[in-house]
């Protein structure tokens, strides 16, 4: 069944037109990107050349995914805005509020029961206003997406920085925060600053044990996790030919680690062999018409550096396998280094758990791979040593892999098959432990590896590979273990070898597909009531925001000045959290409890000025609200990097948070931010963060006059009567002043 077709025919009629006016517009050759961007803008009327990386634009994207967790807060967005329905197709998915703790099925069983107040609320709002619902346990966001909703030449936003997974589709997906779904669900314009572009130049194939997983996690290693942002990385050459579509998938995903906005492949025949063999032979035909503007015009790929601000070029043969951790998923390691480098760096070299899964690698052809390697430990007699568990990335795929013995080969070797879900991914892990403050290692096929993330132990080294090298390594019980040269001792005592790993692109049998069909047609939606319970601790009605006052801010104290690395995960911590992510005020009670407090190197422990007593940060921020205070926060590099949940930014908003200044922001965050009214300032001079001292109070000048491009003057007065003056940067346009004068960008719809 191919969903929303008629609005996917819809878009195919007009994109030929459309991407010929662009060209035409810009006198010029088009990139892929530029072709899927341009012809989502909001108006034609505002069809121009736009500098990148400067300019923004207004976009109209073709549809809204949603997952469970940040759902939540984005429906409660959206129910203030007062639509009788969303005004483009829009999807739920419950997937991140699955424990995963002893299988699937009792796992399934517990979360059905333990949220089902969330899964209600959720179920209703969708059959309220014409939302897709995919209930527990259909699978992961981004691969129900590729199977189901992608296709070449769209554009979709979703509420998880992973959407970018679609791009392997070649879509111009995008991670976003609640309150910007709201602005595509409720027909209003979606704007984002217009993305820089890089090219990457994929040249050969992939040899031995490398995976497409391989190619992102050496591409996180040459341009950090902030060498993309604000970017779209757009990639071509002949390697893409030996790449299939969810191993580009794979690849896409994990561009949200670089910051970038998204990243895309142009449609190629593994591309509609994927849209053929997941039922839309319809879309497939149809993009097969429009083959020559779903890539590149020829003259970019003649000459790259000519349309693109940068071009990486990587050859697919050279890539070998990686591990990249710990605690930042651009610490890129290949394998054949890890004898010398783990060590070195104290690293605890006894692998405990390998982790199969995520929507970054669950797709069959993923599942099959790993278990061509169990398949091996099996028949070829080789000991298990540390504990494998897998998430399949759909029922489809779950399904078709017990089909075709794929899951067999697992538990064989004694993994556990976990529910069709994040899980311990998203830190939704019960893991069963000895010491859950002990110093380990475990390998995972997941994203991301901030500490604490997946298990709550700040002492696990979480070390991100393919999901062959994640069963390898699991079945080895050692991180430097390379399946390449090495060999393992079998139960007879003789040295074996793992073979390279082999597995089918598609099931030869075809997928064992899931009849579904997630839109309710409701005869009344109207009487359809949202129910919640003043007294619930789960959800929580939304109040706005207060509006600026038109006064400057004025001796704001220092809630925390963090230190390092301050992720979203630090910001707001997930885990056992997300039970919360539809209460505002119980939400923030977590309130940058991750961050480490420069003045003294400790978590959740700051200094709170009205009584001098240390405590958690939330609890700071709720005194000085109490006593009609706001407060700073002053922070390091990237400041929000990681997930798009906008509980980071609208925790310090509900807690009277004033600023955000920081040396730099990650692209999600710094929105996130603006649409809730917030400051996000920058340092024009980086070192000025050294100024800052513990009981200092900030006062923000020229408010009054404040205006996209020009500065504002921070005063830092220090306890001893002396006070320092500088510069701070935004990147405000007027729009976004208007949110913050507001109150929120919500507050400015509801005008």
């Amino acid at each position: 069944m191919v969903f929303d077709v008629d609005m996917i025919r819809g878009f195919y009629a007009s994109y030929a037109e459309k991407v010929a006016q662009v060209r035409d517009t810009f006198q010029r050759p088009l990139t892929y990107a530029e072709k899927v961007l341009f012809t989502h803008l909001y108006s034609d009327r505002d069809l121009r050349p736009y500098q990148r990386g400067a300019e923004y634009a207004d976009f109209r994207p073709n549809r809204v995914a949603m997952q469970d967790a940040t759902a939540q807060m984005a429906l409660l967005q959206f129910m203030n805005a007062g639509k009788d329905r969303v005004a483009v197709p829009a999807t739920v998915h419950c997937d991140h509020l699955i424990r995963a703790d002893v299988g699937a099925e009792k796992d399934l069983a517990t979360a059905a029961t333990t949220n089902k107040e969330v899964y209600d609320f959720l179920h209703s709002v969708s059959r309220k206003y014409h939302i897709g619902f995919w209930g527990p346990g259909a699978g992961i966001i981004h691969q129900v997406v590729l199977e189901n909703y992608a296709f070449p030449g769209g554009m979709m936003v979703g509420t998880d920085s992973h959407t970018p997974n679609a791009g392997g589709l070649g879509m111009v997906a995008v991670g976003v925060g609640g309150a910007d779904a709201v602005d595509v669900l409720t027909g209003q314009p979606w704007e984002l600053k217009v993305p820089k572009l890089i090219g990457v130049h994929l040249t050969g194939h992939l040899t031995g044990w490398a995976a497409p997983k391989d190619v992102i996690l050496e591409i996180l290693g040459q341009l950090t996790v902030k060498g993309g942002t604000n970017a779209i990385l757009e990639y071509f050459g002949d390697g893409l030919d030996s790449i299939t579509t969810t191993g580009k998938a794979t690849i896409c995903n994990m561009g949200a680690e670089l910051g970038a906005t998204c990243s895309i492949f142009p449609f190629d025949r593994n591309a509609d062999e994927y849209l053929c063999k997941t039922g839309r032979e319809e879309v497939a035909v149809l993009a097969r018409q429009h083959a020559a503007d779903l890539q590149a015009d020829a003259e970019v790929y003649a000459d790259p550096a000519t349309y693109f601000d940068q071009v990486l070029e990587i050859d697919l043969t050279k890539i070998e396998p990686h591990l990249n951790g710990p605690f930042t998923p651009d610490a890129a390691t290949p394998i054949s280094q890890m004898k010398a480098k783990g060590p070195a760096n104290d690293y605890p070299m006894t692998v405990e758990v390998g982790l199969v899964g995520s929507c970054t690698n669950s797709s069959y052809q993923d599942l099959a791979r790993a278990a061509s390697v169990a398949r091996q430990a099996y028949e070829k007699h080789i000991p298990v040593n540390g504990q494998l568990i897998i998430n399949p990335g759909s029922e489809q795929i779950r399904r078709t892999a017990e089909r075709d013995g794929i899951l067999e080969d697992f538990r064989r070797i004694g993994a556990l098959i976990m529910a069709n879900a994040c899980g311990p991914c998203i830190g939704q892990w019960k893991r069963h432990t000895d010491d859950n403050t002990r110093k380990n290692a475990i390998v995972t096929s997941f994203n991301r590896n901030f500490r604490r993330r997946a298990d709550g132990n700040p002492n696990t080294f979480a070390f991100i590979g393919s999901p062959e090298m994640t069963t390898a390594l699991a079945i080895a019980g050692r991180l430097d273990f390379n399946p390449a040269v090495d060999t393992l001792t079998n139960a007879d005592g003789n040295a074996v070898k793992l073979d390279e790993p082999t597995g089918f692109d598609f099931p030869p049998k075809g997928f064992d597909h899931v009849d579904v069909q997630p839109v309710e047609e409701v005869a009344d939606p109207k009487k359809i009531e949202i129910v919640i319970r003043p007294d619930s601790e789960r959800l929580q009605k939304l109040e706005p925001f207060a509006p600026w006052d038109g006064k400057d801010f004025e001796e704001l104290p220092l809630l925390i000045k963090t230190k390092g690395k301050c992720t979203t995960d630090h910001i707001s911590m997930a885990g056992p959290w997300l039970r919360f992510r539809g209460h505002l005020e119980n939400i923030s009670n977590n309130l940058l409890m991750g961050a480490v407090n420069a003045f003294n190197g400790e978590s959740n422990k700051v200094k709170d000025q009205l009584n001098g007593q240390y405590k958690e940060v939330s609890s700071a921020a709720k005194d000085y609200k109490a006593h009609g205070l706001g407060s700073i926060v002053v922070a390091e590099e990237n400041y929000g990097e990681g997930s798009s949940r906008e509980h980071a930014a609208m925790e310090p908003r509900f807690l009277n948070v004033k600023v955000i200044l920081a040396k730099s922001f990650a692209r999600i965050h710094e929105t996130n931010l603006k649409k809730q009214g917030m400051l996000a300032l920058t340092f024009v001079h980086k070192d000025d963060y050294d100024k800052v001292r513990e009981d200092d109070r900030f006062s923000v000048v020229g408010l009054s006059h404040f205006e996209p491009g020009k500065p504002l003057t921070v005063v830092d007065r220090h306890q001893d009567g002396t006070e320092d003056r500088f510069e701070v940067s935004h990147t405000y346009n007027e729009t976004q002043i208007g949110w913050f004068k507001a109150g929120s960008a919500l507050n400015t719809l509801n005008k």
